[in-house]
This record gives structure tokens, C-alpha cells and sequence, in this order.
């Protein structure tokens, strides 16, 4: 049906199913509906696909996918539509009016897209039908309001004080061992973490979830030696990949997602191996992970983040013909129930199918020790690469979510040794944290000087006043902090660097050239930490 609604001062065209109005608001039903707009819009709001994907507000002409290499492209966007041409998001999208006033559009269920082009905002669910929200206003007022909506339907797992963690990733990244993070929980013990999380680097295999030869005491005699020091013990896993070295994809084939042909559906590269997704609506995969979690719980571990939780929202030909992201959310909801009561961080996971069931989520890329790469983030056109950059403009741009999850922005640097940071960009870091209420770090004790030491307690046991003044700009205890400069999108590409693209886009992705570069990275990290071994 076809009708006419105002919004605000603008009269729209809207045909759906049904539609009603909820006080200046609208409720659309249909599989798909349409607004036909009065006027155009340069500035859209692009609303990424999981925690990693970009969200930013991107001007008309400005060139943001697809993004290279290819091969990685299933483990950073949504690839179903990477090639498309219109200006589109995940689940929602919002556009600048005439006025300065800001037009959302949103689903308030899964598996559903929007589209903007000139006069013409749309919006579909990919099977079924649902519910979609328009509101305009100003960007503040929309985005909670959509918020409201989100959390009466997924639920809302906001905390009322997030726990302050120290993560081993940032500094020892996969070379820990029992000896080094024993050292460092000694060197931590004056300073007010809550939380010790061992992330990657403890298990045998991506998909086998057990502890390797550096761990030969077990996970479970860990997390003891870190609760006897007062802190919970954290871990890390990725339960939704697996690869092919892994005894488990070598006994159960039938666990893994296919296509529509019979071949596995790949969810990128890591760990110099292809990686796959286990079908989370199969009755073996559900009771597998359901035990996993289990038994993670009674090693004692009470903070579990999971990663990579985008393979299990893939496309592809399920046990179960249900939708993708529903499928991805069934699985989440077994081990949502599993961990009880632990403290769950969802990472590298799908937005709006993740709401609800975890208490805290990963909302940009990861940060590293550089503000920015410039091959990655400018040459392949890559704003979901770790980089300090990429992790503020979409953090920022999904902060509309605190209302009803905590919103983890990554770590915080406060150490000098082998950081190319400046001081400025630590403290926007710094200040990202305090905004989002999300603190952690992972920092060894022995690389901060007094100072570095002492600015990691100021910040771990501050409760800074913090004001929005701006689309991007805060008052934090009276200081003013902009980021509008620090996340512009770079110019376009010269001559020459089309032409660094175009090779670097053939050549990155040969499995080959991207094994030789982790295994560059992995003896770097080695070396540096050569101390903590």
C-alpha cells in the first residue's frame, strides 16, 4: 500500500504492507518497503555488517568498497553485498535532510538491508518479512530512539559497571605461554584490573579447544593461579571457525557450512590456513558447543570473548533451512545459556543478531601500535584492517548502541617501547575509552616507565564527567575532545598509487604471500617479547 507520511516538515511517499505511527515516528511492516524522498541527499550514514565493517558517514563520490584483497573480504564485510553499487547498510541507514535534520531508516528484525539512492530510501528482508522504523530528528534523538525499539526486541544487556580487563593479545599476540603470563600477573598485582584474559595462542587448533604443549598444567590450574590474585579469569576462543588441520573438521565434514554446490563456504585466512564455519543448526554442532562453553565455565573461567563470530552468519546451504543470521543467532543463544552467568564479549560479530545475548560488543576494528596502515587503509581501500584510525571512526559511529550494550572500543596504549604512537593519538584512545565506559589494556608492566605506570592507574580508577557537545566532539572533565579531524576519510587515489593497488590486490591474495607475511609478523612478535619467554 501506498501512502503519504510526514516526517518532521517533509511529506514522504511510503509503500508497505502496513504502516502506522508511534508519537512523530513510523512503524513499516512488509518483506520490503520503500520511501520516495522530496529531495536528495549527499551525506549517507553506511552501516557495517559486524563488529570489524566500517560505519561512518560517507559524502556522495566518496569510494569505501569494495575493499581488497578478496580473500578477506568474507571475514571483514558482508559478502552478499560487497559489489553493490548503491549506498547501502546492515539493517539500517540514515541520510542528512535540507535542514540538518537526519532520516533513519532501520529493521527491527534480522536478516534485512537497506538501499539509498537520489530520491529513493528502500529497505528488505532477504526471506520473510518484518518491521522497519523511520524517525527524523536530530542524530542524537533518531539513533535513540531506534536504540529503544532495538532493545524491546532483542533485549537489552546494558551493565552497570563494566569490568577493567588486561588482555595478553596487543602486546604477546599468540606467543604466550604458562611462564610469561605468570610473570606478568605477578607485575600486575598493584594495578586495579578485575579481569586477566588469556586471548589467542592457549589452544591446539582453531576448532580444537583444548590446551596446547605451552599450557601442559591445563586451563583450569590458570584461571585458579588468577583468581587466587583477586581477578576473574578471562579467555578467548572462536567456537564458529574452524580449519582443516583441526582433528575436528577432519571427523565431522557434516558440522561445516556449504554452498549451494556442495563446497564449504571459506570465512577468510588465518593462522596460515584456510578458514570454514560450522553449521550452527545442526543438532551435533549445538551440542558441541554447548559442551565446549560448559566446560570452559568449569575450568572457571568467568569473562569469555568470542571472535570471529561472523562465520556463523555466512551465506550458505544449511542443516536446517532457516535464515543466516537467525541460524548465527540460534547458536549464540546455546552458548549464551552454556556460560550461565560469565561475562560475555562478542567479537567480530554480526550487530543487531548478537543484541540481547551478550554484554558487551566489539564495535570497531582492532587497534594496533600504528594510527594507520597505509597499504591497507588507503591503497586496498581497507577501513576494517587493524589500525587506531579505523578503530575510532566506526567505534564513534556506533556508540548509539551503549543504551543497551556495552560497547568495547578495543584497548588502550600506554606504553612508548617500539609503539609508534604519539602521545596525542594514545590519548584519543584513552578518551574513547572513557566514553564508551569500556577500559582495557594490554600493556606489559615492564615496558611503562613511572609515569606510563601511574597514567594506567589514574585511568583505570577515573569516573570522568563526559558530555556529548557534537556529532563528535565530548566534553571530558571540562576539556573539550573533537574527533571530526582525526577520521576523515583520505583523498582519492594518484596515478601512481592505482597502480600499487592494482598489483598489491593481485598479489595479496595468493594464500602464499599472505602465509609469508603472518609468518614476517609472528618472528617480529617473537623477537620482541623474546624477554618474556
Amino acid at each position: 500500500m501506498k501512502t503519504s507520511i510526514l516526517l518532521g516538515k517533509y511529506k514522504i511517499t511510503a509503500d508497505a504492507q502496513r504502516i502506522s505511527q508511534i508519537g512523530s515516528d513510523f512503524i513499516l511492516y512488509g518483506s520490503k518497503i520503500n520511501l520516495e524522498l522530496p529531495f536528495e541527499s549527499d551525506a549517507f550514514f553506511s552501516h557495517g555488517w559486524q563488529s570489524w565493517s566500517l560505519a561512518a558517514w560517507v559524502e556522495e563520490g566518496q569510494n569505501v568498497s569494495p575493499s581488497f584483497p578478496i580473500s578477506l573480504r568474507a571475514m571483514q564485510v558482508d559478502p552478499l553485498y560487497v559489489n553493490e553499487k548503491k549506498r547501502n547498510g546492515s539493517w539500517l541507514g540514515a541520510i542528512k535532510t535540507q535542514d540538518g535534520s537526519v532520516l533513519l531508516l532501520g529493521a527491527l528484525g534480522l536478516d534485512s538491508h537497506v538501499f539509498y539512492e537520489g530520491r529513493k530510501f528502500s529497505g528488505f528482508y532477504e526471506r520473510g518479512e518484518g518491521d522497519w522504523f523511520i524517525a527524523i530528528g536530530s542524530e542524537q534523538e533518531v539513533f535513540y530512539r531506534y536504540t529503544t525499539f532495538l532493545g524491546d526486541r532483542f533485549g537489552k544487556t546494558k551493565s552497570k559497571k563494566t569490568p577493567r580487563i588486561w588482555c595478553s593479545w596487543y602486546s604477546l599476540y599468540k606467543e604466550i605461554n604458562e611462564k610469561n603470563l605468570d610473570r606478568i600477573l605477578n607485575e600486575l598485582e598493584n594495578l586495579p584490573f578485575d579481569v586477566f584474559q588469556i586471548d589467542d595462542g592457549w589452544q591446539r587448533k582453531i576448532g580444537d579447544w583444548e590446551a596446547n604443549e605451552k599450557f601442559s598444567s591445563g586451563m583450569q590450574n590458570i584461571a585458579n593461579i588468577i583468581k587466587s590474585t583477586g581477578k576473574k579469569a578471562g579467555l578467548w576462543l572462536a567456537p564458529l571457525l574452524i580449519v582443516p588441520s583441526s582433528t575436528t573438521f577432519q571427523n565431522h565434514p557434516d558440522w561445516l557450512l556449504h554452498d549451494e554446490n556442495g563446497k564449504l563456504v571459506q570465512a577468510g585466512v588465518n593462522w596460515s590456513e584456510n578458514l570454514f564455519s560450522l553449521d550452527t543448526t545442526h543438532p551435533d554442532v549445538i551440542n558441541w558447543l554447548s559442551e565446549l562453553m560448559q566446560r570452559v565455565r568449569m575450568w572457571g573461567y568467568e569473562y569469555v570473548k568470542l571472535d570471529f563470530l561472523y562465520a556463523g552468519a555466512l551465506p550458505g546451504k544449511r542443516h536446517k533451512d532457516i535464515p543466516r543470521e537467525a541460524a548465527y543467532r540460534q547458536g549464540l543463544e546455546i552458548i549464551r545459556t552454556a556460560l550461565g552467568d560469565a561475562y560475555l564479549l562478542t567479537c567480530g560479530a554480526p550487530i543487531l543478531p548478537s543484541l540481547g545475548l551478550c554484554d558487551a560488543l566489539r564495535v570497531g576494528p582492532d587497534v594496533s601500535n600504528a594510527w594507520n596502515l597505509y597499504l591497507e587503509s588507503r591503497i586496498m581501500n581497507n577501513y576494517a584492517v587493524p589500525g587506531v584510525q579505523n578503530a575510532i571512526r566506526t567505534t564513534l559511529n556506533r556508540l548509539w548502541l551503549k543504551p543497551i550494550v556495552d560497547t568495547d572500543p578495543d584497548i588502550v596504549y600506554f606504553h612508548s617501547y617500539k609503539n609508534s604512537l604519539t602521545h596525542q593519538q594514545k590519548d584519543l584512545l584513552k578518551n574513547l575509552a572513557e566514553i564508551s565506559e569500556f577500559k582495557a589494556t594490554s600493556d606489559l608492566p615492564a615496558w611503562l616507565s613511572n609515569d606510563e605506570r601511574n597514567e594506567l592507574r589514574t585511568f583505570l580508577t577515573s569516573n570522568p564527567s563526559i558530555k556529548n557537545t557534537g556529532q563528535h566532539s565530548y566534553l571530558i572533565n571540562g576539556i573539550n575532545v573533537d574527533y571530526s579531524e582525526f577520521i576523515k576519510f583520505p583523498k582519492k587515489l594518484t596515478w601512481y598509487e592505482k597502480v600499487i593497488q592494482y598489483l598489491l590486490n593481485n598479489i595479496a591474495d595468493i594464500p602464499f604471500t599472505l602465509n609469508i607475511l603472518e609468518k614476517i609478523s609472528s618472528t617480529r612478535n617473537r623477537k620482541t617479547l623474546k624477554s618474556y619467554q
